[in-house]
């Protein structure tokens, strides 16, 4: 599983045999997130989420849409169109 980005403690990880739509898993210590990334515009949207707490999770998307260029991208490479 390859991880295409870090957010301090967290993973962010596009599995290569994942199915579409585009999304991302966000894993760390205190639990996982999944984020559909609507490429190419966003916004992204929290699919699952399990172990952080609501303000956590909210912060997490923050820091993602900053990066949804990047996100979208590594997705295509993987797995063509989103």
């Amino acid at each position: 599983m390859p991880t295409i980005l870090r957010i301090g403690k967290l993973r962010v990880v596009i599995y290569p045999n994942d199915h579409r739509p585009a999304h991302v898993h966000v894993i760390g210590p205190d639990g996982e997130a999944v984020f559909f990334l609507n490429c190419p515009d966003g916004p992204l949207e929290l699919r699952e989420c399990y172990g952080f707490k609501s303000p956590e999770a909210a912060r997490i998307q923050v820091d993602l849409a900053r990066k949804l260029a990047i996100l979208c991208n590594e997705w295509s490479k993987l797995h063509g169109n989103y």
